[in-house]
């Protein structure tokens, strides 16, 4: 922790000196707006902003609108310019700016922009977008650039984002830290809560319109995820008209098919989707060997357990949403999503265990089957609402947000061992585990501007989530031949989560080309749960206070450097706490630890970004996180363990602890690199170092070197033919217990357009030279090693086809009517 003021105490005297380079910009002018659409009053994001010496026809600067629709566009002499504001659909426009050194910082405020003449038939409205944009709190991936898009799922495409990370079973990592905040369009939601890969391998991709990743979030967000912020924008028009879109996928392992329709008039608009998927039944060989010393009896125990275990899963999600513009400065939207997914497992694991004594010798061997199952469903209903109102200059507002999500879910798992070769039955359990969970928040966000640039913002939120959740766990009892309810395993939980919170943020300029932003927050978390079977009660509550520091300097147009300091929160979920044991295989136990702590890290970060214009884009970023209290999971071994009427032997007990200290230092390089018309590169390479101080067990310490190299590469055949290729390699580490695997796969990609562009269908190939993925994981701790491998299915075929409908007919028309007279904002 002493590093961190030294870190910051560099981090503010580099930008004073970069603020001393500003200076130099002494007697230059700038220049910034909002476009909106003229009917609806929302903003434009990606319009085309031109700027010319009134005089010359020769472009001089240029820009993009951002997600709020505002530019802004620095270095400017003091002189007459005439600014042209473009975007696909809309009429043109012109006007005349008049810079002079007592204006000098120039806001033209909102402009509107007036939609053209349209009808509805099938020419594809385009645009073209970068692949990576850059704020000066997080950065935008636009998932529509990527020709993987139709037939992938948001896994697929968040191998492709900078910072983060997917292994074959689809966990994500956000800066080297899997525990992440995801949000679906800005509101979080129960789903995320139960089986995050669940949830990613069932969004199409094909209906992503872009993933923000935040990994220092401000005040103005929610401390909750060590790793970050990632958000998930799907696609919705903002057109007037009717348009929509339709895909199917038929792959050898999934099956996809997602709707999409928008419908607008005037200030109202309405946007319904509706996707599923399925994973077709695939099986997974595994083989595990445990070798384990009891010093008291002075044994080793070999046990081995191989099986081929089949998996499926299925997914369902729908929605409807609106947006009204109540008034030019009030507009309203809301929406209700329904989501169902759901997992089965079942298969055969045979099992040989060894008794040794000391020199070696056995004198013990037990061969039997256990046969294993388990199910897991949920069904969630997330309705939220937002309001926000613009006062008389655009950049005062005030945003308030009532979200919900409810859920129902239900786990099953089975388990009946027989002892060979006689096919006895010897241990049988039965455990169902249903529960509902109710996540609700209501939100006030509000920004002041002081005055030029110099913004405050301010705000507050409450959030609950409740759960309620019973075990119930059914044992065979050999001497009645029945199954009878097991105390000991069973559990029923009430858990309460309220936290309070409130914040304050400034953004402010240091110098012309500096931008600022301070900010304060301040969470109360209170936390009640009761497990009535484990005579467990857990009351704890925390205050934690989160600052955060954001400087971004801009080298003109091209270039931007951030730097940012942070603090995060892990807050243990239910599952984590919850004491339920689960016996399904009684060599392999696992259970919640109630005792459970949240961590706490802290993050500084520090990114360049350079826009190469044509040629494409470069980002380098460096990061430096640190926890006192870090999460792991964590086993414990025992020759024997007494839970209720039953013994165990040969237990290896896998709960989360809070383990000791964890440090992480990191870079991330990202390009993406035109090298004609047609060829381009894209890669993304993260390498980070880790060392973990483990108080669990004293000595136990790891330190290990990670790396996750990707590349991508496309070439456009044709304007109505590409293809891509996609490889990937994430290195094995080292935690606190042994090491994780690696990994190493690869795609392929093929797209076609037709139908003036409405249709396409796209191929793609995974790992076509290989059936699996093999994920070999080797654990160690004080009286056992391990190693399990599974062989993950990851050869995959798959065909898409999409159907673009109801886009726009765009008939040139002459530019609105230039206005000369901007020297004062225009409304």
């Amino acid at each position: 922790m002493r590093v961190l003021p030294l870190l910051i105490l560099l981090l503010m005297t580099a930008f004073a000196a970069l603020s001393q380079d500003g200076s130099s910009n002494s007697g230059l002018c700038r220049l910034s707006g909002k476009v909106v659409d003229s009917v609806s009053a929302q903003p434009i994001e990606y319009a085309t902003i031109t700027l010319f010496r009134q005089s010359s026809s020769r472009p001089l600067a240029g820009t993009s609108t951002d997600n709020k629709g505002e530019f802004t566009i620095d270095s400017l002499q003091p002189t007459s310019y005439r600014l042209v504001i473009e975007f696909i659909g809309y009429r043109p426009k012109i006007r005349i700016i008049q810079l002079t050194l007592t204006k000098s910082n120039l806001s033209l405020g909102n402009i509107p922009l007036a939609g053209q003449a349209q009808t509805l038939t099938g020419v594809t409205v385009t645009g073209q977008k970068k692949v990576i944009e850059n704020t000066i709190d997080k950065m935008v991936f636009n998932a529509e650039r990527d020709i993987t898009a139709q037939t992938g799922t948001a896994s697929d495409l968040l191998q492709k984002v900078p910072q983060v990370s997917v292994d074959v079973d689809g966990n994500v990592e956000l800066a080297g830290s899997g525990n992440v905040l995801f949000l679906i369009n800005g509101k979080p939601s129960t789903i995320f809560g139960s089986n995050i890969a669940d949830v990613l391998q069932s969004i199409p991709a094909s209906q992503i319109k872009s993933i923000e990743v935040i990994t220092n979030p401000g005040a103005k967000y929610d401390a909750q995820g060590t790793g970050g912020i990632i958000n998930i924008v799907l696609k919705r028009s903002t057109l007037q008209g009717i348009n929509g879109s339709i895909s199917l996928t038929g792959g050898t392992i999934s099956q996809f098919g997602s709707m999409n329709i928008n419908a607008r008039k005037g200030k109202f608009g309405l946007n319904a989707f509706l996707n599923g998927n399925g994973r077709l039944t695939t099986t997974t060989p595994t083989s595990f060997q445990r070798t384990s010393t009891d010093t008291t009896t002075k044994t080793t125990d070999i046990l081995q357990q191989n099986g081929n275990p089949d998996f499926s899963r299925h997914g369902i999600q729908s929605g409807i949403g609106f947006d009204w513009t109540a008034s030019e400065r009030d507009n309203v939207s809301g929406a209700l999503n329904y989501s169902e997914f759901g997992n089965h497992r079942r298969g055969d694991i045979y099992q040989s265990e060894q008794l040794q004594n000391i020199p070696g010798a056995p004198y013990s061997d037990t061969n039997s089957v256990n046969s294993t199952s388990s199910a897991f469903r949920q069904y969630s209903l997330d309705p939220n609402l937002d309001f926000k109102h613009t006062f008389s200059n655009s950049e005062q507002q005030l945003e308030i947000v009532a979200d919900g999500s409810f859920s129902h879910n239900l786990v099953t798992t089975g388990n009946d061992q027989y002892l060979l070769p006689q096919d006895s039955l010897i241990y049988s359990t039965r455990n169902n585990n249903p529960a509902a969970e109710s996540e609700y928040e209501a939100k006030m966000d509000y920004v002041q501007p002081l005055q030029k640039e110099l913004k405050l913002g301010l705000g507050a939120k409450f959030s609950a989530d409740d759960i309620a959740s019973t075990g119930n766990a059914l044992v065979w009892q050999p001497y009645s031949n029945s199954y009878i309810y097991s105390p000991a395993l069973s559990n029923n939980l009430n858990y309460h989560q309220k936290v309070y919170a409130g914040y304050a943020e400034v953004t402010f300029p240091i110098s012309k080309s500096i931008e600022g932003r301070l900010g304060g927050r301040y969470e109360r978390t209170q936390v009640s749960a009761f497990y009535a079977n484990a005579h467990q009660t857990v009351n704890n509550g925390y205050n934690t206070y989160i600052p955060s520091l954001f400087l971004m300097k801009k080298f003109g147009e091209s270039q931007s450097l951030k730097l940012n300091f942070t603090i995060r929160i892990n807050r243990p979920e239910y599952s984590d706490l919850n004491p339920f044991i689960n016996t399904s295989d009684p060599k392999n136990i696992t259970t919640g630890n109630p005792k459970l702590n949240p961590e706490i890290w802290d993050r500084l970060e520090a990114s360049y970004n350079k826009d190469l214009g044509r040629t494409g884009s470069f980002m380098l970023t460096l990061y430096y996180r640190q926890s006192n209290g870090d999460i792991q999971p964590f086993i414990n071994y025992y020759p024997t363990i007494q839970v209720g009427d039953t013994t165990y032997t040969n237990v290896a007990v896998t709960t989360q602890k809070n383990i000791g200290i964890e440090e992480n230092a990191g870079t991330n390089i990202f390009f993406d690199l035109h090298v004609n018309d047609k060829f381009s590169i894209r890669s993304n390479t993260i390498v980070f170092y880790r060392h973990t101080i483990n108080h669990v067990d004293p000595g136990y310490n790891s330190s290990t070197v990670i790396y996750r190299p990707n590349l991508n590469a496309s070439y456009q055949v044709s304007s109505n033919f590409a293809a891509e290729l996609f490889g990937i390699f994430n290195s094995h580490h080292h935690e606190a217990q042994g090491f994780y695997p690696a990994v190493v796969w690869y795609s392929l990609a093929f797209r076609k357009l037709f139908w003036d562009k409405k249709g396409s269908l796209a191929l793609t190939v995974n790992n076509i030279f290989s059936k699996y993925v093999d994920q070999r994981t080797d654990l160690y701790g004080p009286g056992f090693v391990s190693s399990n491998l599974r062989r993950v299915p990851y050869r995959y075929v798959a065909l898409n086809f999409t159907w673009k409908f109801g886009k726009l007919v765009l008939k040139p028309e002459k530019p609105e009517e230039v206005d000369t007279n901007l020297n004062t904002p225009q409304p």
